[in-house]
This record gives structure tokens, sequence and C-alpha cells, in this order.
């Protein structure tokens, strides 16, 4: 069976002292080189909300009331890119699937995205990441912070770009 989602070859899933399984790099990735794609189903948040309870996080947001997750155990591994959170990232989405290095990255570098970039829904939780840039809590609304928008301008997901678009023009 094929799995969902892609992760690029020159990566590998291992154990992350962030959290759990990680993505890393085994070879050198160029700036703007797509290291993922997620797969699987797409789903509304209540119908996610209930196979979460069975699958545990493995989604990504692709619209306000919408993501894309897997929708049966078995292939819950093959939709996961196992991309940590990170305050000092070094890839980000591009579109709503796709994601890119942010950055020329090292072999032997965990693969990192920062959720604010994603991740518009209601949650808290205490940051892992270990950067310098750490901001110790993330929530599911990081993306409102004027810094963040900032910092990763561009770099946002299709639906968040728009509601930041749709808050600066007011």
């Amino acid at each position: 069976m094929y799995p969902l989602s892609y992760r690029s070859p020159k990566t590998a899933v291992r154990d992350s002292s962030i959290h759990g399984k990680g993505l890393f790099a085994f070879d050198d990735i160029s700036r703007e080189e797509i290291v993922a794609v997620k797969g699987g189903h797409v789903l509304d948040l209540d119908t996610w909300r209930r196979l979460e309870q069975q699958l545990g996080p493995a989604e990504i947001q692709i619209g306000q009331s919408l993501v894309i997750a897997p929708v049966e155990n078995d292939r819950r591994d093959g939709s996961m890119i196992y991309t940590n959170h990170s305050c000092a990232p070094n890839i980000a989405i591009q579109g709503q699937i796709v994601f890119v290095a942010m950055r020329d990255i090292e072999a032997g570098e965990e693969l990192t995205h920062d959720w604010a970039t994603t991740d518009d829904l209601d949650y808290v939780m205490a940051c892992n990441c270990g950067s310098h840039e750490c901001r110790g809590t993330i929530t599911g609304k990081d993306w409102m912070k004027p810094a963040l928008q900032e910092k990763y301008r561009g770099w946002f997901c299709w639906h968040l770009e728009r509601k930041i678009a749709a808050l600066r023009t007011r």
C-alpha cells in the first residue's frame, strides 16, 4: 500500500528529543527544496475530533474548518510527516500541504515547523523545542501575534495568510 504523504528521500524518521518521533535530514537539503507533502483525507473538524480520539494527533489544518488526516489506524504512519514544532523552524508550509526548506539544512538536523504558521485551533501546550527563541508555551492562536506575523511573512499556510491580510486591511 502506498503512503498517503510524501517525505523526501533525503529524510528519515527517528526518535526526537522534542517529542516522540521526528523527521531528520540525512543528506543536505537546499533552501526551498520540498521536504514533505501532507497526505490523507479532507475532513471537517467535527469528524476529525471524533477520529482523533482513536488515531491521536495526525492532522494538518487546511482551512478554517477542514483538516487533512488519516481515517484508519493502519494508514496513520503513512500519512504522518513527523515534523515537530520549533520556535526556530527550518521548514515551512507553502500553500496548504507542501513543506519546503526555509534555509539550507545540513544532514543530521531535525526538520521542524512553527505550528503558528499552520494552526488556528484552540489549544495551549508547553513547548519543548529547546531553541534559543523558544516561547515556552505555544497555542493554536499564536498566528495572531504581530511579531510572528512579521517573522513568518510569506511562510504561513493559505488560510492563515488570508486571515492576516484581512486583519491588516482593518
